[in-house]
């Protein structure tokens, strides 16, 4: 079975723009041609797209995306290299994590440090938004 590029997109929620910026970008094969000039894509293609679509959604850069379907087509190969890659994701993540509770932890101490009932010139949130200097932690 063959699927036009309409049926990929639904068969694996990736949008049409999408799927011919993977193929530009080699991620994706180039597809058959039917007589008329219509993409035709294999299963084969469909599995790669939700490959790809899971690492994405997982926050994987386009270059570990790369290296991953490569490293795929070498089934003989240890899969050292596609660990450390997970490694790698899971530590930028980690630090996103640490990052963003460190933007949680002082925007909840700028919230908290006006409750209304001043002037807009009084205004202690405006205040620590316009001076870094106010923070308590550094973000």
């Amino acid at each position: 079975m063959d699927f036009s590029i309409g049926e990929l997109s639904r068969e694996t929620g990736v949008k049409v723009p999408t799927i011919r910026y993977y193929e530009k970008e080699g991620l994706l094969e180039a597809p058959l041609r039917t007589e008329g000039n219509q993409r035709r894509y294999r299963h084969s293609d469909l599995e790669r797209l939700r490959f790809i679509r899971h690492c994405r959604d997982l926050g994987l850069s386009m270059q570990a995306v790369r290296d991953l379907i490569e490293l795929s087509q070498h089934p003989d190969k240890p899969c050292a290299e596609a660990d450390l890659i997970a490694v790698d994701q899971l530590k930028a993540v980690r630090q996103r994590i640490a990052h963003l509770q460190r933007l949680e932890t002082e925007l909840s101490r700028i919230a908290d440090s006006c409750k209304g009932g001043h002037t807009v010139t009084e205004c202690n949130v405006l205040r620590a938004f316009a001076d870094h200097g106010l923070c308590k932690d550094a973000h």
